[in-house]
């Protein structure tokens, strides 16, 4: 890592990104599409998958969301996934390469089932490819982990038979975070490592990272969420930023960013491997509850999930009632962030009903934290 970096922050709120670029490049592909010949040769070369450039190595799209994501197979079996970042969106390789070596000291100490980061041919974990018009984006790849993605499991289960209950995996999804958070806390972070933050202004306002959710609604329902998010930041603004309460976290650590290795819960084989740290840096650790509920907020199951995912948490770590707060008021901020996300990035990035149903599902949510700031555990 750069000298530069290692003089950055790593425990405290560093100052707002600016916004990045767009993953327009990709608009045209939907998944399963290859990906544009020069990526394709450039990550083929760069992790020296195939005997040349292009040779046996295909690329094709999982999903365009924060990144666009491809499944990398050689010779007709899936050897890794690379993830494209937008240009602008992290600050160059020391981010990538911080991110790797979280992954790799969780998977050292036994924390959580991690997919395997792979180093290029320079023994790098990041390569920078410049498309056709000169422009660099920044690629990371992890081994392939056999298995689905929770979600997908989900969205497939037949209604009223009870098979693959989002519910019952977010027990196992608390006592992870909480694991991840004690890791954090004792871990002793390289020389040089970089993450940002996800402060307030990182997720809203005029610098929130991923759009504004002003831009989505108006009227009413903007008088509305404004109270709510009023409300939210009173809460935000009074809380600890000691190392007992701000650190490193996954920062997206939902269904679909588990891989599950069997069809349900209870069965032999059955493992959760994390995936797609993409997102992690400093904030409070409450955040990860937020992050757990993203998108579902508003669904009946939302509060039933908010409670095992807080029992899995404190059979591991303890809770306090004002952390508790922090992290219903943290969802309510979260839910906002969303919906500023969903004004910059793709409708198939989320499963349709989900999509659909984000600004009422907001609105609901919103009137249920001003009713209850702890709505979500009452």
């Amino acid at each position: 890592m750069s000298s530069t970096a290692a003089a950055r922050s790593t425990s405290g709120p560093q100052p707002p990104a600016p916004p990045a670029a767009s993953l327009a490049a990709f608009d045209a592909l939907v998944p399963g599409d290859p990906a544009p010949g020069w990526l394709r040769d450039g990550v083929a070369s760069s992790w020296r998958f195939g005997p040349a450039p292009g040779g046996d190595v295909t690329m094709r799209l999982i999903t365009v969301s924060e990144n666009a994501t491809f499944l990398v197979s050689v010779d007709g079996a899936s050897a890794a996934v690379v993830r494209v970042a937008r240009p602008g969106y992290l600050a160059g390789s020391d981010a990538f390469e911080s991110e790797v070596a979280w992954v790799a000291a969780l998977a050292a100490d036994g924390v959580c089932q991690v997919p395997a980061a792979l180093r290029t041919g320079d023994g790098t974990f990041c390569a920078a490819l410049a498309d056709e018009a000169g422009t660099d984006w920044w690629c990371v790849a992890y081994g392939y982990v056999a298995g689905r993605i929770l979600e997908d499991l989900f969205a497939d289960a037949e209604p009223g038979t009870g098979a693959a209950d989002p519910t019952s995996y977010y027990r196992e999804i608390g006592a992870i975070n909480a694991r991840l958070h004690e890791h954090a806390l004792q871990w002793a972070a390289p020389e040089g490592f970089a993450r940002h933050s996800w402060d307030v202004p990182d997720m809203l306002g005029p610098t929130a990272r991923w759009g504004r959710w002003e831009d989505a609604v108006d009227g009413a329902g903007r008088e509305l969420l404004e109270r709510a998010q009023a409300a939210a930041l009173a809460v935000v603004g009074q809380a600890p930023r000691d190392p007992a309460a701000w650190g490193l976290v996954h920062a997206d650590l939902r269904p679909s960013n588990i891989m599950i290795s069997s069809a349900g819960p209870g069965q032999a084989g059955n493992e959760l491997t994390v995936i797609d740290f993409d997102d992690c840096g400093h904030t409070w650790f409450q955040y990860d509850f937020a992050a757990a509920l993203s998108f579902l907020e508003h669904t009946p199951e939302a509060p039933t999930m908010a409670l095992e995912w807080l029992a899995g948490y404190t059979s591991v770590r303890p809770v306090s009632r004002d952390a508790v707060e922090l992290g219903c008021a943290l969802s309510m901020v979260r839910r906002l962030q969303m919906l500023g996300w969903t004004t910059t990035h793709r409708a198939d990035a989320l499963p349709p009903d989900l999509w659909a149903a984000q600004v009422p599902g907001t609105l609901a949510v919103a009137e249920s934290y001003l009713r209850s700031p702890t709505w979500l555990l009452d």
